[in-house]
């Protein structure tokens, strides 16, 4: 009786799956691809209509409380301040000192945080530390270093364990007339706040002197403010600085110790910190506001707090607010078409059912699109778009908001007017977040803006960004299998032998093959890991321009390219028989894709802006890289436009030629140099941006890999 065979397991569905995107890798990948880039491109359409999720916020409930006599009281601050800048012989710290007057005379405590200025150098360890903690700068003296001026009010209905923190930037050496109005703004919301009884939580007032930047005045109260201090032994002594003197010549009924104004003070846990700014462009036809967000690698504020000072500017005080946009691109004919096209769309399936709302007009379309280009930029780019960003570093929402008058800052009717106005507003702003129980969470933390009044949120922008990527694993899983299945081709044609011992070793060695092509991969990342640490050792070398600079980095990154592939071995060997070069050049790629998908998933981990829009050309180089040898070989019409269109992509991908085209798609090819380059790197690094960090370690390196599978010697 012959013995009966057991049924094959049938293997599980997802298994199954997997199998059949893998075999069918070329059209699942352009179908993925050309999804994601319509998923991007219909973003604007899919923005949901912002709205106030945090219901305590209660944004508008109240009446307003400033009056006409806190607006007085911050007029003759800002006289004060402006009589001090005609005034000669006033000393640079006279405007501290009428700062921590005004502020004393309202009951409030006070004191004066010094800083030392530190120069933004670029440093390996220090790299994932806050943006400020560079190396302090030698021969600091009294006259040199900064001094912030703090107020505090405490809140009469809590224990002081929360706080809200106004910040108001200017420059004490020459105070400028918007700098003088939005201190006066700020002195009348606080002098306010002294008298009311239903404050729940602390009020700070930073006057930050931003002699040497915004951001490093604000970071350097933060980092006090949070870190405990037990000396002052790296602060220059007050009492040897005559300089400073100034600062506590109080009139005889205001007098405070010399010590009580030099000790740090605290409030409570910082709930929300605004940023209050006075813009020197004066607008023709009413008062505008603009708000920034962007912090530090992409990070944003909790949406709510954008929410409520968007809808007080616009429905209580008559604010017209603005957003940044791409300006390029609303004088761009392919995205107006676009634009008319979806419009066309949408029209003729509301005329199948009205309730289908699915379209816009091609205005908005492209209104949104510029809108939302911009805050994808700006969050890519990973640098602060203001002083608020030192904030996030520390996972305190902020926001700077920027007024713009109608009026020259001159006219005291107008002036007293805008006051009034830009006082309510951030009035109402403190009522609401003054509110809340709890820090915000509600709302989004991860949004890209359309307009002031429509947002795309992470869980539908991230569906373009996991529809560009999904090729990748398939199509190395599918390279990987060719080349596999070509080795078994070569044994195939092999006379049989007897299997033993020695054959199993070399069928073990046959299989291990691949980790040839992952050595190749390896040393080129750890190439662009010595590219991005190359600019710390050529900025030791003083007096050189940066174009010079940028001339010695790119000559030292060949240098060392070399250096490894003559070390590790060479990448374009020719040594080899020609069905083995296939099967090396398919196992680079399979090798380059993977590493590929790896390093966009963890820079979306890090900032999902930068590895949104770094995947159109790495998901790009990675799904068309195929040796020019074999295209120009094959001689017929797609293969010749495969070699075209890798030649194109790799002149476009290549990073330096991608910010000068950038650039001058703002600017015009006239305003381009070398050394250009070289200054937004300089500038990256300086804030420790993240981009930095996949520009060289896995943008280069992909297109590096990419271009060794085009030269590849097939």
């Amino acid at each position: 009786m012959a013995e009966t065979e057991k049924p094959k397991t049938k293997a599980r569905p997802i298994v199954r799956l997997g199998i059949f995107l893998i075999s069918h890798s070329i059209f699942f990948s352009v179908i993925c691809f050309s999804a994601g880039v319509l998923a991007l491109l219909l973003l604007p359409m899919f923005a949901m209509n912002t709205y106030i999720s945090e219901n305590a916020l209660m944004p508008g409930s109240a009446n307003t409380m400033l009056s006409g006599q806190e607006v007085s009281e911050a007029n003759d601050l800002v006289k004060d301040l402006k009589g001090l800048n005609s005034k000669s012989g006033s000393t640079i710290f006279g405007s501290q000192q009428i700062l921590a007057q005004y502020i004393s005379n309202l009951g409030a405590e006070v004191n004066y945080h010094r800083f030392q200025p530190q120069s933004s150098q670029f440093h390996p360890l220090h790299f994932f530390s806050s943006p400020d903690s560079g190396i302090v700068q030698d021969n600091v003296s009294c006259m040199t270093q900064g001094i912030n001026t703090v107020g505090i009010i405490r809140a009469p209905q809590a224990d002081g364990k929360e706080a809200i923190v106004l910040v108001t930037p200017y420059n004490p050496v020459k105070t400028s007339l918007h700098e003088t109005l939005s201190l006066g703004i700020a002195y009348s919301i606080f002098s306010l706040l002294t008298q009311v009884s239903w404050l729940a939580k602390d009020i700070v007032w930073l006057a930050a002197d931003s002699r040497y930047g915004e951001y490093a005045a604000v970071s350097a109260w933060l980092r006090d403010y949070h870190t405990p201090s037990f000396g002052r032994s790296n602060m220059i002594d007050t009492y040897t600085c005559a300089e400073t003197n100034v600062l506590y010549e109080f009139e005889a009924n205001h007098v405070t110790e010399k010590e009580s104004l030099d000790d740090f003070k605290r409030a409570g846990t910082m709930a929300a910190a605004l940023v209050i700014k006075v813009s020197n462009r004066s607008e023709h036809f009413e008062d505008s506001l603009s708000v920034y967000a962007e912090a530090s690698n992409g990070q944003m504020p909790n949406l709510d707090l954008i929410n409520i000072v968007n809808y007080l500017a616009e429905h209580r005080q008559g604010f017209r607010i603005k957003i940044e946009k791409f300006w390029p691109l609303l004088d761009c004919k392919w995205l107006k078409f676009l634009g008319e096209f979806f419009e066309s769309i949408g029209k003729f399936i509301r005329s199948l059912n009205p309730e289908w709302k699915f379209g816009m007009l091609a205005s908005d379309y492209v209104d949104g699109t510029a809108t939302l280009a911009s805050s994808l930029y700006y969050q890519a780019v990973g640098i602060p778009t203001g002083s608020h960003g030192a904030f996030r570093d520390y996972q305190i929402d902020a926001i700077t908001v920027e007024m713009s008058p109608k009026f020259s800052s001159g006219v005291k009717v107008r002036r007293d007017e805008f006051i009034l106005r830009g006082g309510r507003l951030i009035e109402g702003v403190v009522r609401s977040v003054n509110n809340l129980l709890e820090k915000f969470h509600q709302s989004f933390f991860l949004y890209l803006m359309v307009s002031t009044s429509k947002f795309v949120s992470v869980g539908v922008y991230m569906i373009a960004f996991a529809l560009l990527v999904a090729p990748l694993p398939a199509v190395a899983a599918s390279l990987y299998s060719y080349a596999n299945n070509s080795n078994l081709t070569l044994e195939k044609i092999e006379p049989a032998a007897p299997a033993n011992s020695d054959d199993e070793l070399i069928v073990s060695l046959r299989s291990w093959k691949w980790l040839n092509a992952a050595k190749r991969v390896f040393v080129v990342h750890l190439w662009g890991a010595v590219v991005s640490l190359l600019p710390y050792f050529i900025s030791q070398i003083p007096g050189y321009s940066p174009t010079t600079n940028s001339i010695i980095w790119a000559l030292l990154s060949l240098l060392t390219l070399l250096i490894l592939s003559v070390i590790l071995g060479s990448p374009l060997s020719s040594t080899k028989s020609y069905e083995q070069r296939i099967q090396e050049w398919a196992f680079l790629k399979a090798m380059t894709t993977s590493a590929a998908f790896i390093g966009l998933c963890l820079m979306s981990v890090i900032n999902f802006a930068t590895a949104e829009l770094g995947a159109f050309l790495v998901v790009s180089m990675c799904l068309l890289a195929h040796p020019l040898k074999l295209d120009l070989v094959a001689g017929n019409f797609k293969a010749l436009s495969r070699a075209a269109s890798n030649l194109v992509l790799g002149f476009i991908a290549f990073p330096p030629v991608t910010f000068f085209l950038f650039k001058a798609a703002l600017q015009g090819f006239d305003n381009l140099h070398l050394g250009d380059f070289w200054n937004w790197m300089e500038t990256l690094w300086a804030w420790n941006s993240a981009t930095f960090l996949y520009l060289g370690m896995v943008h280069l390196p992909c297109w590096v890999l990419c271009t060794q599978i085009l030269l590849h010697p097939c």
